[in-house]
């Protein structure tokens, strides 16, 4: 290879996880069919994905390594499980709920993370995914947090540290890599670096004792990658973000804590990074810092070639450049380069243990090559990744009051759901249980997002402006949770507790279910009368919608979701 194609092995590019160009979702940053062609063809290598349905993925990937004359490294940010991102697969609850199992049943909680990375594994595995950006080892001890909250396994270190580790020792013995992200601790931010860079005045005495101590697990653990957190940091460096400071990746990273695998930015398309510098310089600054691969950068060509020329410059060193694709060779190595044939087809197997290869002996699956067939999620979930998704929600569903009857919801009423926007909202679809079953007991839906009209009355002390809304019983559905691009923990400057008030003042609050954050769910909890059925969950999946319902006496009557028919 010459120096330009050498330089792009480094790059990982977004890509839609559809066929079609047409049937992007985000076509700002999910290349274009053509070009991602061509720069895969030129060197490139890596994309991560989202989007479509399990067995498009499959089908997916295999025509992604056709494209290129080198092995891939193929990932996503599957965090709840690949069904989060690709429809057919498993959705499992968010890893905070194993957090809070932890509290109880430190011994289960555990049992339950490797589970849940052995799904998290397996499933991408089957598709031709072969790295995991998962398992998130920030500690989310900020209640506030916009853009980590749910996503973390614990809020405090002992916690995260532990479940991080069981859930990356089950992937990676089902033979993909993972990413212990996002370094060196995104938990005690209250702003998202999607949107703008935080400050962290912590000390490095507070580093140790909160925020690294999860990352010193994972890697003790064997974690394969680690994704860095666009995160300003004074104690440790007071002019350059962790992504592309040498203090944090070089200094900390790799000489102190003594990790020698693969480190990959965080996207640099994010406005913590691209609002302060251009895609070539960034993305030489990030390798200058120590990262080795540079993921989804604001233009993939100007990347290359200000590495290149900072190479020719004597910039960056030769040297630099072939121990970082040295480290991406052994990460896929272990990924596993032998290709025994099972079921007539080559499979990749180093790397996983005896348990995972006898599955998949005895089970069709898909590995990114020309013209692979659909794989073993062609038929949805396995018996055994079901019963994991549902005794997540059953383990982490918390509920109080009364079960909803005949006589509270006598003549009808109203399904009020909020969620933050319905124009992307996969987990409320037409079907959705948390439309369905309320729509079998008479209650007519009506749903409130920063779209639709404003239900407000601006009323601090009556909020909602009953006027306008039906009359009647009041089941209120809050979908309420921390997500990137969103610049809020979710709900958390809504009057959500004047709501309550008013609604049980008024004689009309029938049920209240919170889906996603405990935040919000300790906060109303504590004002609701003893008459009110109540119920939280901090899965938002259908799954987790039809047993919060039925927990409440909604849905008696046999339904189908998630692939779960009872």
């Amino acid at each position: 290879m010459d120096l330009r194609q050498r330089v792009a092995q480094l790059l990982v590019v977004r890509a839609s996880g559809y066929l079609s160009d047409g049937q992007r979702r985000y076509p700002r940053w999910e290349l274009a069919n053509a070009e991602l062609q061509r720069l895969l063809a030129e060197g490139v290598g890596g994309v991560i994905l989202l989007g479509a349905s399990a067995a498009e993925l499959g089908q997916r990937t295999g025509q992604l390594a056709s494209w290129s004359e080198q092995p891939l490294l193929l990932c996503a940010d599957v965090e709840e499980g690949v069904g989060q991102r690709f429809e057919g697969a498993s959705w499992l609850v968010p890893p905070l709920a194993l957090g809070r199992i932890h509290a109880a049943d430190p011994a289960a909680a555990l049992a339950l993370a490797e589970r849940y990375g052995r799904c998290s594994g397996r499933e991408a595995r089957a598709l031709g995914l072969n790295w995991v950006l998962a398992p998130i080892c920030d500690v989310n001890n900020n209640p506030d947090n916009p853009v980590i909250n749910v996503r973390a396994w614990g809020e405090d270190p002992a916690t995260a540290g532990a479940l991080t580790a069981a859930f990356l020792s089950g992937a990676q013995a089902e033979g993909v890599l993972c990413c212990a992200k996002h370094f060196p601790g995104h938990g005690d931010t209250s702003s998202d670096s999607h949107l703008e860079l935080p400050l962290l005045s912590h000390s490095r005495e507070r580093l140790e004792r909160i925020e690294l101590p999860p990352f010193r697990q994972a890697i003790a653990a064997g974690v394969a990658s680690v994704m860095t957190a666009h995160l300003l940091l004074p104690s440790l460096d007071p002019e350059r973000p962790a992504t592309l400071s040498s203090a944090v990746l070089t200094k900390l990273l790799r000489q102190e804590l003594g990790f020698d695998g693969l480190v990959v930015t965080d996207a640099l398309v994010m406005e913590a990074i691209s609002g302060r510098y251009g895609a070539g310089e960034a993305a030489v600054l990030a390798l200058e810092a120590g990262a080795d691969l540079v993921l989804m950068p604001a233009d993939a060509d100007a990347a290359i070639e200000a590495i290149v020329a900072a190479i020719t410059a004597g910039r960056l060193s030769g040297e630099r450049i072939e121990t970082s694709l040295e480290r991406r060779r052994l990460a896929l190595d272990r990924c596993g380069i032998a290709r025994p044939e099972i079921n007539g087809m080559e499979i990749e197997t180093a790397g996983l243990d005896q348990q995972a290869i006898d599955r998949l002996s005895a089970t069709p699956v898909c590995f990114p090559s020309p013209g692979a067939p659909l794989g073993a999620l062609s038929n949805g979930p396995s018996p055994d990744d079901q019963a994991l998704a549902l005794e997540l929600v059953l383990r982490s569903l918390d509920r109080q009051g009364p079960r909803l009857g005949p006589a509270s919801l006598a003549g009808g009423g109203l399904n009020l759901i909020r969620v933050d926007t319905q124009l992307n909202c996969p987990f409320l679809s037409a079907t959705a249980p948390a439309l369905i079953l309320p729509a079998e007991a008479g209650l007519r839906p009506c749903l409130i997002d920063g779209q639709g009209p404003s239900p407000w009355s601006g009323d601090p002390a009556a909020p909602l402006a009953l006027e306008r809304l039906a009359p009647g019983a009041v089941l209120l559905q809050l979908f309420v949770r921390g997500n990137p691009f969103r610049g809020s923990a979710g709900g958390g400057r809504e009057p959500w507790p004047a709501v309550i008030a008013q609604l049980q003042a008024a004689g009309r609050l029938a049920g209240l279910a919170v889906y996603g954050s405990p935040y919000l769910w300790q906060q109303l909890q504590p004002l609701l009368e003893a008459s009110i059925a109540a119920a939280y969950s901090p899965g938002q999946m259908p799954l987790a919608q039809s047993e919060l319902l039925r927990s409440l006496g909604l849905g008696t009557t046999a339904t189908k979701t998630e692939g779960f028919t009872d």
